[in-house]
């Protein structure tokens, strides 16, 4: 029978989850990872952390099916926002700065100011908030110059597993949207922020459409996993626009509403739409061709 594989690089923990064709659960495992606050303010986790959970949990759910070849294909989705910096090699440059990291509001102020707040919604959808990707990236600009001087890739925390899945650097839209550095309207990055901020785009992740296939599982995976090499991985999602897929939110008039680590209200929009004083997230769908406001509460 075959088989999809679901994998969530959640705050918590790393999840994987497999369903048949008609969504049913078939097997599922979540192998918890820690996470550090070493000052006030701060929220860390080791992506190493990530992948190793995702390996044990990925093993015990194919250990459950007991054969890997019925995995079709595999979908990601995780914790938002979250700064995974990479160097030249691959290596991780230091802890991923996650979605709840509070330090960053003098870089919002920063960026602002640069930009001006208006333009940034008017560019992007969105006001610079510290939970958001950007002004952590110019927070490790502004205090840890040497690891900024070093920064090869940029990737946000499920597509850390899809670079070591399959080598890919990319990125679904959805979840890329809260970057803060994508033109939302039109789907792709916002050249002017980048130029403003001086973020080389060779840093960034391809954008993808959420069921976009964006590469397949290398041999050197299939080794770690137990997975079948070239199984297909898609853009998936955020764990917001994923999880509103998932309960049938992919179409005006229909709202989720999540009650979890934050609170979140997910309104699908059919055309592009921003709140103008940037009260609402304004972001890409992972449904193609759509997008959605966002109203959350940490």
């Amino acid at each position: 029978m075959p088989y999809l594989l679901g994998l969530d690089v959640s705050t918590t923990g790393s999840k994987a989850l497999v369903i048949d064709d008609k969504g049913a659960v078939i097997a599922s495992h979540t192998t918890p990872h820690p996470s550090s606050q070493p000052y006030p303010l701060w929220s860390e986790q080791n992506p190493v952390d990530w992948w190793s959970g995702m390996v044990a949990s990925i093993r015990v759910v194919l250990g459950k099916i007991g054969d890997a070849s019925a995995i079709q294909a595999i979908g990601l989705t995780g914790q938002m926002h979250g700064l995974v910096c990479l160097d030249q090699a691959n290596g991780v440059l230091r802890p991923a700065i996650l979605w709840n990291d509070q330090r960053t509001q003098a870089e919002c102020d920063e960026i602002t100011e640069i930009i001006g707040a208006q333009r940034v919604i008017q560019l992007t959808g969105n006001r610079i908030l510290t939970g958001f990707t950007v002004p952590k990236i110019v927070w490790v600009k502004n205090h840890e110059p040497q690891i900024y001087a070093r920064i090869a890739h940029i990737l946000l925390p499920k597509d850390y597993i899809r670079f070591k899945l399959s080598g890919d650097y990319a990125a679904d839209l959805a979840d890329g949207s809260g970057m803060v550095l994508l033109d939302v309207a039109n789907r792709r990055y916002s050249d002017t922020m980048l130029d403003a901020l001086e973020i080389p785009r060779a840093w960034l992740p391809k954008l993808h459409e959420g069921p976009e296939v964006t590469g397949v599982v290398s041999q050197q995976a299939a080794q770690e996993t137990g997975l079948k090499a070239g199984t297909p991985i898609v853009g998936g999602g955020g764990d917001q626009a994923a999880q509103a897929t998932g309960v049938g939110a992919v179409q005006p008039g229909i709202v989720a509403l999540t009650v979890g680590t934050s609170g979140v209200v997910f309104a699908p929009l059919a055309s592009y739409a921003y709140e103008p004083d940037g009260r609402l997230h304004a972001f890409c769908h992972s449904v193609p061709g759509q997008w959605h406001f966002m109203g959350v509460m940490l």
